[in-house]
């Protein structure tokens, strides 16, 4: 249980979290100022930012859970995040900077049309709406738990999941729409330290608590195993098994150039950066701190596997291997120190909300109302047409993330499904309009289309059974999955084949042309 202390901790954090916002805010004149902070942010604050806006509640609770369940090979994608973010730096970025560009999908615009640019910023605004909505709704879980244990009422009823997401929506939406991007960079760097600190300080409680030569169980388990080459497997294993050296370095690599390279989500933070150089060093620095920030996570998932005996989640209680961090959060470490934890999460989950608000606010602005505007905007209106858009925003989401309280709902789960899986129409786009010349708008956009078409077929219908090899079958349940052995493709591997789709039918329509 939670003692005074904890919710002490908690309380001061979230006030204090809002008011140190708006004050590093500062005043904003303009939409640059607002969206980009001037583009005179350090570098390595941006780095911390990009670090903490691609960690969720959910990396928190279910990295910890992998090492749990399986080993620490999960580890092995953050190489394939650095070769990715290398390539990046050298491809995508010295084109960001050229044309002082303000969202990623301006590239787009000046390469292609603004109705490629157009189609590629509001899919990147579904995406984000649906994948951030859960993970704000995944905050509230650990929150409803604890209210409901210390029986915690509003006005005689139990804290609702909705009143906990419009706390967290309200705090977060102030300093947001108040401070601009510079408010939320450098309260991503508070709340990375924060979340950090109280991994290590959790990670070192749990290795001092083990009894001698427990670790040296762990290591015969296999638990401590980083690198797995997959050697004697088959064609099929290699694809199917997303923590393989082969997979985890090809796949990942691709993932990252697709989410650091054409997501306005990061593309924005990097854009504040003072110059080309210093935006390569955040990027480049980010896939380091990345690693060892999951490292840390994965090192307490296996201490927690031999802190409680090896045993699984369902002989603890437990309904998923998610939920062991929590618990421990709450029954194991001392008064305070949960506090701090649960602040460390509700840290994430308002970095990523923060991030995502500004953003999407930016790529409505710049994406869409500037092209739909003829006239020019003063800088005052922009700049309250800008607060505005993240008001708004930050009212979807509260909505939205409400929604994933019917967890039944097939629609949320294709909702969310497609929100990992346009990352390669987005990539493909990109590269589409750098290494085939000939390629015009309409060529981008129907491939671009085609490509989420195409891949939601793949990743929803195309399985692979050790006797019939590749079948296609919509949805089968999980008794069927069991039963017949049936495995998808590695979720690294889908952005990849996007991307391959995508450039392979902008090639075919450009052949229309004349050079």
């Amino acid at each position: 249980m939670l003692s005074t202390l904890d919710y002490i901790v908690i309380v001061v954090y979230l006030i204090g979290v809002a008011a140190l916002g708006i004050r590093l805010g500062g005043r904003q004149c303009s939409t640059d100022d607002y969206f980009l902070g001037g583009r005179d942010l350090p570098w390595w604050a941006v780095c911390f930012s990009v670090v903490a806006t691609e960690t969720s509640t959910l990396t928190i609770i279910g990295v910890p859970a992998v090492a749990y369940g399986g080993t620490m090979t999960f580890l092995q994608i953050t190489a394939g995040y650095l070769v990715g973010r290398i390539a990046v730096s050298l491809l995508f970025l010295p084109r960001y900077f050229k044309g002082a560009m303000t969202t990623a999908y301006a590239y787009l615009g000046e390469r292609f049309g603004d109705r490629m640019r157009s189609t590629a910023s509001v899919t990147f605004m579904a995406t984000r709406l649906l994948a951030d909505g859960v993970r704000l709704f995944a905050t509230a879980i650990p929150l409803k738990v604890i209210a409901d244990s210390a029986g915690l009422t509003v006005m005689g009823d139990p804290i609702t999941y909705g009143q906990i997401i419009l706390v967290l929506g309200i705090i977060t939406v102030i300093y947001t729409l108040i401070g601009g991007i510079r408010a939320v960079i450098w309260i991503d760097v508070v709340q990375m330290g924060l979340y950090v600190l109280g991994g290590v300080l959790c990670a070192v409680l749990l290795f001092d608590s083990l009894p001698e030569g427990a670790m040296r169980l762990a290591a015969t388990e296999g638990k401590l195993r980083v690198i797995d080459f997959g050697l004697g497997g088959s064609f099929t294993d290699w694809i199917t098994q997303p923590y393989v050296t082969v997979t985890a370095i090809i796949g990942g690599g691709v993932f990252s150039m697709a989410s650091h390279g054409t997501d306005q989500l990061i593309v924005q933070r990097l854009l504040t950066c003072r110059t080309l150089k210093d935006s390569q060093y955040a990027l480049v620095g980010s896939a380091v701190l990345v690693a060892l920030q999951f490292a840390l996570f994965l090192a307490i998932g296996t201490l927690l596997w031999v802190h409680y005996g090896g045993v699984t989640p369902a002989e603890l209680g437990l309904s998923r291997g998610d939920e062991v961090f929590p618990r421990y959060i709450i029954e194991g470490l001392p008064a305070g120190l949960s506090g701090l934890l649960l602040a460390g999460i509700l840290a994430a989950a308002m970095s990523t909300l923060s991030s995502s608000l500004n953003s999407l606010a930016s790529s409505s602005m710049m994406d869409l109302v500037e092209r739909w505007i003829k006239n020019p905007i003063s800088k005052a209106k922009g700049l309250l047409l800008s607060r505005g858009l993240t008001f708004f925003w930050g009212a979807l989401f509260v909505v939205f993330a409400s929604l994933f309280e019917n967890t039944d709902n097939p629609v949320v789960e294709l909702g969310l499904a497609i929100a990992s899986f346009t990352y390669g129409g987005l990539l493909g786009g990109f590269l589409l309009g750098i290494v085939i010349e000939n390629a015009k708008e309409w060529d981008a956009v129907i491939a671009f289309i085609l490509t989420i078409v195409v891949m939601v077929l793949v990743i929803f219908g195309l399985w692979h059974s050790p006797t019939e090899g590749w079948i296609f079958a919509i949805n089968p349940t999980d008794g069927m999955i069991e039963e017949a052995g049936l495995r998808q493709i590695a979720w690294p591997w889908y952005t990849l084949i996007g991307s391959v789709i995508c450039i392979i039918v902008g090639f075919l329509l450009s052949l229309r042309h004349k050079r």
